[in-house]
């Protein structure tokens, strides 16, 4: 009699062990594809991006196949508009940027630093050696600039590699716009056959949510580059064209963005209107704290909801594990990851359902489905 609980616990033991050494297993594959899974991430959001007006001209009654191509045809006549239409003056504003406005404005600042007078006042700067220390960061930021490539994709380097990588967001992208539905039913199907109608519902809510981050990312990122360029040029920059676009682009990555739009643009408000290097940083700061604190939420409403900490953290870990392409996707990432979380974990597993709500969205999509079953 005394041999059934030590076979009991023998074998509890074992399958705790196999579970253990499974999920290591998966783990260790996890992170030897990697890149691949960040470009799947990469090649879901443009997907994204493109069916949103897929969804629109569907309702319409246009068949998905023509939604599709229409939609993509009316994306890239977009951005080959714009490029038409900024990119020479862009082209010649940031050639002169970055060959002599900001050289100009970094030599001017060592040189107003190294003044007696300011030394005098401050005893510390006479103690380091501006110029030598200029050029070390800017070795250290051209070899930063040069590795980029290599750090986009962990797993691949170099620019023929990046060209891959690009060319795989676009067929993965064009497969998954082919028949989204038929990748979403195979995935619900890996599944247990009771929690399919559940995996199902958590599928849509991460839905809700990439589509609200997108949609608030687009529109903020335009926010921030018009604003920035026009303030830019009231307050006298001849690169303002060149500024805003830096700014509109590098808002694309939250805290670390502003931080480098800051850069060429005091430099270049250094040579230009050096009585407005003060401004120029209230202008920087004040449209991100707009675009962060005021746009961005009315935007997503209650579709995403992310603690700024999170926000920050999650960009820490994933620069930490998957490089620079992570510090882009670490939003998505990060909401990603806490709606599983809340879902899968707080919801089904300790079965916490009232403290935790849905969004409106989902919520809607919900009743919906109720009353149609009623």
């Amino acid at each position: 009699m005394s041999q059934l609980p030590a076979t009991s616990a023998y074998g509890a033991t074992t399958r705790w062990v196999l579970l253990a050494l499974a999920i290591t297993i998966l783990l260790a594959a996890l992170w030897f594809i990697r890149g691949i899974l960040l470009l799947t991430l990469a090649a879901i959001i443009l997907v994204i991006l493109f069916t949103t007006p897929v969804r629109s001209l569907v309702k319409r009654g246009v068949s998905r196949g023509w939604a599709t191509v229409i939609s993509i045809v009316l994306v890239v006549a977009v951005v080959v508009l714009l490029v038409a239409i900024v990119l020479p003056s862009l082209t010649t504003q940031l050639g002169t940027l970055l060959s002599d406005t900001v050289p100009a404005g970094i030599r001017e600042l060592v040189a107003r630093l190294e003044d007696p007078k300011l030394q005098e006042q401050f005893a510390f700067l006479a103690d380091i050696d501006l110029q030598s220390t200029v050029d070390a960061l800017g070795s250290q930021l051209a070899t930063a600039v040069s590795q980029i490539g290599a750090s986009v994709l962990p797993v691949l380097g170099g620019v023929a590699n990046t060209l891959l990588s690009i060319l795989i967001v676009i067929f993965l992208s064009m497969y998954f716009l082919s028949d989204p539905t038929m990748h979403q039913d195979g995935l619900i199907k890996l599944m247990p056959i009771g929690y399919r109608p559940r995996a199902r519902e958590i599928i849509h809510e991460l839905d809700v949510i990439l589509r609200g981050w997108l949609r608030a990312t687009l529109a903020s990122m335009i926010f921030a580059g018009v604003a920035t360029g026009v303030l830019l040029a009231m307050l006298g920059l001849h690169q303002y064209v060149a500024l805003g676009v830096l700014a509109g682009v590098l808002s694309f990555v939250p805290n670390f963005g502003p931080i480098i739009a800051l850069i060429p643009s005091v430099a270049a408000g250094i040579v230009e209107t050096p009585n407005s290097v003060v401004w120029i940083i209230v202008i920087i700061y004040g449209v991100s704290f707009i675009q962060s604190q005021i746009i961005t939420p009315i935007l997503v409403s209650d579709s995403i909801k992310l603690p700024p900490v999170l926000i920050l953290l999650g960009q820490i870990i994933s620069g930490v594990f998957f490089g620079f392409l992570g510090i882009m996707l670490a939003v998505p990432m990060t909401a990603i990851l806490t709606v599983l979380v809340k879902e899968v974990y707080v919801k089904d597993i300790l079965g916490d359902r009232e403290v935790v709500t849905v969004s409106d969205e989902v919520r809607t999509f919900r009743d919906e489905v109720l009353a149609d079953e009623a």
